[in-house]
């Protein structure tokens, strides 16, 4: 384990109010004002510890662009509408987006008031470069965006919100929660007594992980567009039917490792439950688009065609990698992106089918 400036806290706080839940965990692990690790580095790219889509292929964000373009036709084409990103990390996938607009759709463009969720101060100066003229507003959370039509775009975004965690007994679930072991390492423990309002089924051991925050920003998000009108489009690894199992994992330097071990310095995540999160939103009135593996939805919004006509423009070298990036965004072997990652979208009733579905 090592011993990270928060992992002090930590001990402290467990020695003093007992053991935390793993939403406690994760929540203070990666937002911690001071030692969060979202609020103290860029962990993108290469350097980083894990790459997304919009770092692998500029198509990835100029394809959403004309996702966009083609939503927002489907509202009517309104003076105004707000395009938002939840958590852009660099800007790089906003700023693939607003160029294919800016050829394509400039009309769309012209309408679009841009907004980002981004609580990190490392991240949104990155965005600030990435971003020169768009003029964004930056907001700490969905709360603030002005009322009005919206179309939203959350690539892996959902995915590190805090997950709460239950543990199959044989008195029950009991919630999974994280004490101090031996020498003061952190250690997995259980509540020690059940929570009687879950009925799942699930052999002993079993580990049933719940998505309450992300459930909440779903619903909030889907009540939105039911009133106002518009699209959210979320791009996540994840789980098509859910289920019981531990999804909760660490990234460090682009390896996995223990989530316990090295508090507020490693990118936790779990998967998404894209079914949960699919009834939350058709609960709110929202008309949900699939969802989709990664690869079927790129492909069907035209990839490959894009692909090649990049290509066909490029040197060899440059060439490669345009093929190189657009084969792993759509690979669909077992660990590819193509197949890990999903796609679903929610709209507002009355709206055209979304595109890529």
């Amino acid at each position: 384990m090592s011993e990270t400036p928060l992992l002090g806290e930590l001990r402290r706080m467990i020695a003093l109010d007992g053991p935390i839940s793993v939403e406690r965990y994760m929540a203070l692990c990666l937002g911690h004002p001071v030692h969060g690790y979202y609020r103290t580095r860029d962990p993108l790219g290469a350097a980083g510890d894990f790459t997304t889509a919009p770092e692998i292929s500029q198509i990835f964000g100029e394809l959403l662009g004309l996702w966009t373009a083609e939503v927002w036709h489907g509202l009517g084409r309104p003076d105004a509408f707000r395009l938002v990103e939840l958590g852009p990390g660099r800007g790089t996938l906003m700023a693939d987006a607003l160029r294919a607009l800016r050829a394509a759709a400039p009309d769309c463009l012209a309408a679009a008031d841009l907004h980002l969720v981004e609580t990190s101060p490392v991240l949104r100066a990155a965005q600030a470069r990435a971003l020169p003229g768009a003029a964004p507003t930056w907001h700490e959370s969905i709360d603030t965006l002005p009322d009005g039509p919206t179309i939203v775009l959350a690539n892996e975004f959902f995915d590190a919100l805090p997950v709460r965690q239950y543990q199959r007994t044989e008195r029950g679930w009991c919630e999974r929660r994280i004490g101090l072991g031996p020498d003061d390492a952190l250690a997995f423990g259980l509540s020690p007594d059940p929570t009687p309002e879950i009925a799942a089924e699930g052999a002993p051991g079993a580990v049933l992980t719940l998505p309450a925050v992300a459930l909440d920003l779903a619903r909030r998000l889907a009540g939105r567009l039911a009133r106002e009108g518009g699209a959210l489009l979320a791009i996540d690894y994840g789980d098509l039917y859910g289920g019981t199992a531990d999804t909760l994992q660490a990234v460090v330097r682009h390896r996995f490792a223990d989530p316990l071990a090295a508090p507020g310095e490693a990118d936790l995540t779990a998967q998404v439950d894209f079914a949960a999160l699919a009834r939350a939103a058709a609960g709110e009135g929202a008309v949900v688009h699939g969802p989709a593996t990664q690869a079927d939805f790129l492909l069907a919004l035209g990839l490959a065609q894009r692909a090649e006509r990049l290509a066909a423009r490029a040197n060899p070298e440059q060439a490669a990698a345009i093929e190189a990036g657009a084969d792993r965004l759509t690979d669909r072997a077992t660990r590819g992106m193509g197949h890990l990652f999903k796609v679903m979208g929610l709209a507002g009733p009355n709206q055209p089918a979304l595109p890529g579905f």
